[in-house]
């Protein structure tokens, strides 16, 4: 009785933990700048310099249709490929950056700051095409 019982717990902590993980709950799933593959470093020096851009469609605006990222206004949020190697088409891996725009620009040196954003913007990684994402830190 007691043996089901904490896996009955568990199972119900696992389900209400689950809707939080989905909508954007990024308290465990972060990654660091450095551990991303060269690639995305590579798209993050680009965003941060404004481009130029592989792809045409980089700096698009980014929907957030499957609600992975934090609800934000239409236009919150842009993606930019991270070129895949051995393929030939944008691939499955973006950058999304969340950014509120800001009439005075501030410069500053970090990947992880824009200077067009008002707190600097907000910058997720996704290698499986909006099925998950992880929040970029330092």
């Amino acid at each position: 009785m007691r043996k089901s019982l904490k896996s009955l717990l568990l199972l119900a902590a696992l389900l209400i933990a689950s809707p939080a993980l989905a909508r954007g709950d990024w308290s465990s799933q972060g990654i660091r700048l450095q551990e991303l593959p060269d690639e995305a470093q590579q798209t993050m020096q680009l965003i941060q310099r404004g481009g130029p851009y592989p792809h045409e469609r980089d700096g698009i605006t980014f929907g957030n249709y499957e609600k992975q990222l934090p609800v934000a206004p239409r236009g919150h949020y842009r993606e930019y490929t991270v070129i895949t190697p051995g393929i030939n088409h944008r691939g499955a891996r973006r950058i999304v950056v969340g950014c509120e725009r800001q009439q005075t620009l501030i410069r500053s040196s970090s990947l992880l700051s824009l200077p067009q954003c008002r707190d600097g913007g907000s910058f997720y990684y996704t290698a499986d095409h909006y099925r998950s994402f992880r929040r970029i830190t330092e």
